[in-house]
């Protein structure tokens, strides 16, 4: 008896994953919950466990290739004798049909040319709801497009902007060879012609223009986008075109913060974690978050409600050989400045090497991204959707400044912060960034309000 392993519903709009690698062979025993493959999602890379014990007798994919939801990963088979007769089967139907001795190949080929065509089984409508992720299920509402009557070109069926973009155009789906409403109205009777609706352009959507031929200047070579770096380009292009971004700017002078952080980490002992700027910013936040709660939620434009969240889980934006990564550290509000720097050194260590998982990914409430880390300076971040703002720092580094009267030297900090003009206005956002800096100026107001 053989037993299929589909690739589940990973949720949070999934459709699809890449398998990176194998981890067994067919006709290899494996045990209940063994890793039978490595996977990249949208958002990391993990291992899937066995649902079952039993003999691998088919892996349906190779390395590389992308992997809908709901497609069958592995078949297993009870016992080694039925895998081997599945590879068996599988090796003669791989061997084409020699043609018989009555027959030449020739005729064969004559007799099949002049054999009618047998016509083609007619396209079936998916069952279940139509696969899309939530900026096209978006673009489909703006437009009025019932996601059902449009056939998708992407992996598994699944809809993406382009056919909405082409249905909108010309009503009809890409990708496939269905009857579709037009073909169904050009085999009916003739009616009275109707004028011809203009093509519509989508609400904030750009035209993209055809790139030129680029081997008429050189050498090219064409590397595919992994699935990570594009979730990370629809994530930014979602929020830039969704949300109607403003930014403010400001430095905060955290002279004495730097001379705390530094005491306090000669007086750490072997073991501690290396104690950063971050944690202090992440504190400060929080508490300007309490103050300005609209700025720790979501907008419904469905309902048009301010989602107030009422959990301070902040994201942060990690770089990665894979791309921009956001792991979420919950309940910051709850956790000490040393337990806040235990927990991001772990986070950062298992997301560099791949291993954050799913779960950690998911249900931030505010971001913070730090250029510092990497040397930069100023720079305005764009929101990460569906959140309404986020907070960036630049490089701390002692500067000349005024105080009282007389220049002096002190170490400021960067601070950007992005926002969606819907939720907030820019004074808003200025007191919310004024809070944050005298937290920050100030180390034991911090702590006290922290």
């Amino acid at each position: 008896m053989t037993r299929e392993f589909k690739l589940p519903d990973i949720g949070e709009g999934i459709s699809e994953v890449e398998l990176l690698q194998w981890y067994v062979r067919e006709g290899e025993s494996v045990r209940e919950d063994q890793n039978l493959a490595e996977i990249e999602t949208d958002k990391a890379v993990a291992d899937l466990p066995s649902p079952y014990a039993g003999v691998v007798s088919r892996l349906h994919f190779q390395p590389g290739e992308h992997v809908p939801v709901g497609a069958t990963l592995v078949s297993f088979a009870e016992s080694g004798q039925e895998a081997g007769e599945a590879a068996q089967s599988r090796a003669e139907e791989s061997v084409p049909e020699q043609p018989s001795g009555l027959e030449p190949p020739a005729t064969a080929a004559v007799a099949d040319a002049m054999e009618p065509a047998a016509p083609a089984p007619p396209a079936t409508r998916r069952q279940g709801p139509p696969l899309a992720t939530p900026a096209t299920r978006r673009r489909a509402r703006e437009l009025g497009i019932d996601l059902a009557a449009v056939q998708g070109s992407g992996p598994g069926g699944r809809v993406t902007d382009e056919d909405l973009e082409r249905y909108t155009h010309d009503g009809q789906p890409a990708g496939t060879a269905a009857k579709t409403p037009r073909a169904e109205a050009e085999t009916a009777p003739a009616q009275p012609a109707l004028p011809e609706r203009p093509p519509q352009t989508p609400p904030g959507a750009h035209e993209r223009t055809p790139l030129p031929d680029f081997t008429r200047w050189g050498a090219i070579e064409r590397l595919p986008l992994t699935a990570t770096r594009r979730l990370i380009g629809r994530k930014m292009a979602q929020s830039i075109y969704t949300a109607p971004h403003a930014a403010a700017l400001d430095e905060a002078d955290i002279t004495e913060l730097e001379a705390l952080r530094q005491r306090a980490q000669d007086r750490f002992e072997g073991g501690h974690p290396h104690l950063t700027l971050l944690p202090f910013a992440m504190k400060s936040t929080v508490a300007a978050l309490k103050r300005f709660p609209h700025l720790n939620a979501s907008l419904d434009d469905d309902t048009q409600e301010l989602i107030l969240k009422r959990y301070y889980h902040l994201g942060i934006a990690m770089a990665t050989d894979r791309g921009l990564i956001v792991p979420v550290i919950r309940d910051v509000d709850r956790k000490s400045i040393v337990e806040l720097a235990a927990e991001l050194a772990d986070k950062v260590q298992r997301t560099r090497a791949g291993k954050i998982s799913l779960e950690e990914l998911q249900g931030g409430t505010f971001t913070l991204t730090n250029a510092g880390a990497l040397g930069g300076a100023a720079f305005i971040p764009i929101v990460n959707y569906p959140e309404v703002a986020i907070l960036g720092l630049g490089r701390a580094q002692p500067k000349p400044v005024v105080r009282e009267g007389q220049i002096v030297v002190r170490t400021m900090l960067p601070l950007s912060m992005s926002f969606d003009h819907r939720v907030a206005d820019g004074a808003d956002v200025v007191r919310f960034l004024t809070l944050v800096m005298r937290l920050l100026q100030d180390p034991s107001q911090l702590l006290l309000d922290a």
